[in-house]
């Protein structure tokens, strides 16, 4: 038996295992079930959003072609109005060009940077409508002290949507289409050529499907910000009442089902232990970074955690006398996206955990009772001592 083969029997002896264990089996198939319909839905939503952008930028084009081809004998006032759209992609300053025209001769002035004058007069040539151009342009190597070409300027030109981070639906569908059909030549392809093909097929499908760049995907990216969550919730409790809860973090695994503990080891200084995919325990410490008393509390975990993450929560009072609770959380999986989509296909979603998770923490602040993975928690148990007030770190 080949090594390929054994990993592939106890890939799929450990998803038999979770999907029929005797306890937990029928809620986790229910979850995939839930699942699979859900993606199903979005991939629809998202077929169906692709193919009306593709079909609207089909439509922009055979506009485009039939404004440059019956464009040539525009008015004058048309053919500056076209020139001037044209500046600020093709200088960084463009407030700092003086456009004329006259008889279809375009007259060009004002201060412009010697790296941006064969762009512009490119761009400007090409404009329908444009007979004839007369440079009078005072170029500066750079902006030194010239008023015209002060500040940072606007973005010059515009980016292949491709090499953009956010893609536009048609890209996404096309980008889809075409890794999936890039994959499936590879998988029939024998040899490393076919090994090479699919692999760059599947990453082309991936960014398609999940519009997010190749480093985010695979978790490659040092920052915090991979995923993004951002929930809030109203407690019917005195700003000061809710603050002082949620400032001790070891009070969090009696109602956050995914917390195993939270220890404080020094003045700003926590160990966590949460419950990662398939019940394996992950650990990381964290620091405070602000702690306002009735107002906001910000943490992120050290350099080095095997799941960077960070996140605000920030306490005001609403109109009913009670507590708005906003929490902003990001974090860096590991595996990047690709492994937060398998997390959450197998119910270890924390966008979903943290509504039953605040909604727990409500319960447990106006009722004086929750549940929390099977025992019942109330608010005596978790202790009332108080944290130190007015610090920041």
């Amino acid at each position: 038996m080949t090594q390929s083969s054994l990993l592939n029997g106890m890939l799929l002896g450990a998803g038999l295992m979770y999907v029929l264990d005797p306890d937990r089996g029928r809620r986790r198939r229910a979850l995939l079930r839930d699942q699979v319909t859900g993606s199903l839905h979005d991939l629809n939503d998202g077929l169906d959003t692709g193919v009306r952008d593709l079909r609207h930028r089909s439509y922009g084009a055979l506009a485009e072609a039939r404004y440059r081809i019956s464009g040539q004998n525009a008015d004058d006032s048309v053919v500056e109005a076209r020139v001037r759209s044209e500046l600020g992609r093709a200088v960084s300053h463009p407030g700092s060009i003086d456009v004329m025209v006259m008889d279809g001769r375009v007259t060009l002035s004002g201060p412009v940077l010697a790296r941006e004058v064969d762009r512009l007069i490119a761009m400007v040539e090409a404009v329908p409508g444009v007979k004839g151009l007369e440079n009078r342009l005072r170029v500066h190597q750079q902006a030194g002290n010239t008023p015209g070409l002060q500040g940072k300027g606007r973005r010059q030109g515009s980016q292949w949507d491709v090499m953009q981070e956010n893609w536009a639906p048609a890209t996404r569908l096309l980008a889809s289409v075409a890794g999936g059909m890039l994959a499936l030549y590879g998988l029939n392809t024998r040899g490393v050529v076919g090994s090479t093909l699919s692999t760059v097929g599947l990453g082309v499908l991936a960014r398609g499907l999940t519009n997010l760049p190749t480093r985010k995907m695979i978790g490659a990216d040092a920052s915090r910000s991979v995923i993004d969550i951002h929930k809030s919730i109203n407690v019917d409790a005195p700003v000061d009442r809710v603050f002082d809860f949620w400032s001790r973090f070891d009070n969090f695994p009696r109602f956050m089902t995914h917390l195993q503990e939270v220890r404080q080891h020094s003045e700003g200084l926590s160990h966590w232990v949460a419950t990662g995919p398939a019940g394996v325990p992950v650990e990381w410490e964290a620091r405070t970074t602000q702690l306002v008393p009735n107002e906001v509390i910000s943490w992120k975990s050290v350099p080095g955690s095997p799941i960077a993450n960070a996140g605000t929560v920030r306490f005001q009072p609403n109109e009913r006398g009670g507590t708005r609770v906003d929490v902003r959380m990001t974090y860096n999986p590991p595996a990047g996206a690709l492994g937060h989509a398998v997390a959450s296909f197998f119910g270890v979603d924390p966008k979903s955990a943290m509504d039953e998770d605040l909604l727990r923490f409500k319960s447990l602040i106006e009722h004086g009772k929750t549940s929390a993975g099977g025992d019942e928690v109330t608010r005596e148990e978790v202790g009332a001592a108080a944290p130190a007030a007015g610090r920041r770190f």
